[in-house]
């Protein structure tokens, strides 16, 4: 049996004195979408920033195909095949969404099928085509997001990392950014949705982790962790769960 795509081993993660993981222990296989759900201050984001090699878990390790990622920096592991949609998007505001795009490729030295890849992303996303030239500050939060997405995959990423994709989207957009990562996934990419939204992320994730506290208390398929009462006492409430 393969290793995991991602694997995070028994992590114990600090800031300074304070530990914000204890002994986490998750894993995104090739081809899945896996969400990390968890009220505010459960360590959903420091999870992502671990994962991204932002911040250095104290012990436990991360692992790329059962490789460690220990000391390996952010780039390094873009070049390996992870990519990022960060919470709140941190698009360049003053670039264009063309010039936003690019970015994504930034280590990327194959200048001539960048470019292709970028019309290939177009293609995907015939809003941005649309907004092409315009700067990416002035475009709505949706269409921000769609950029982020779509610069993200200008690596060529095997794996892309959202940090609470959802967040201030209206209802509309939240389907449009879905739907999105429904089409990427079907062409092969796998993804690891950092969500405070169960109720969407379960929808859409083939498994899932609950995060409290800095400890996961809950795993298991999506359909295990709809059906399971003990998730209205992990997460945020029966009230904001009613309906899954």
């Amino acid at each position: 049996m393969s290793d995991p795509l991602l694997r995070l081993d028994s992590v114990d993660t600090y800031y300074g004195q304070v530990q914000v993981h204890f002994g986490v222990d998750l894993e995104v296989n090739a081809g899945e979408i896996v969400c990390l759900l968890g009220g505010n201050a459960s360590g959903k984001s420091t999870a992502m920033k671990v994962i991204l090699g932002l911040l250095e878990p104290r012990s436990g390790e991360v692992r790329w195909e059962g490789q460690s990622w220990k000391g390996v920096s952010t780039s390094a592991r873009i070049r390996q095949g992870l990519a990022s949609v960060p919470e709140s998007r941190r698009l360049f505001g003053e670039m264009t969404v063309g010039e936003n795009l690019l970015m994504g490729a930034y280590t990327r030295n194959d200048r001539k099928q960048t470019l292709q890849d970028r019309e290939g992303v177009l293609e995907l996303f015939p809003l941005l085509r649309e907004r092409f030239r315009q700067p990416a500050g002035t475009l709505s939060g949706g269409e921000q997001q769609m950029v982020a997405l779509a610069r993200a995959l200008m690596s060529r990423p095997r794996l892309i990392c959202m940090d609470e994709p959802t967040m201030g989207l209206s209802p509309l957009w939240v389907e449009k950014i879905w739907d999105l990562v429904v089409d990427i996934h079907r062409r092969g990419t796998a993804f690891f949705l950092v969500e405070q939204n169960a109720h969407l992320a379960l929808e859409l994730a083939h498994r899932g982790y609950v995060l409290q506290n800095g400890h996961l208390v809950l795993q298991g398929t999506a359909a295990e962790l709809r059906n399971d009462p003990r998730i209205r006492d992990a997460y945020l409430g029966s009230d904001q769960m009613a309906g899954i």
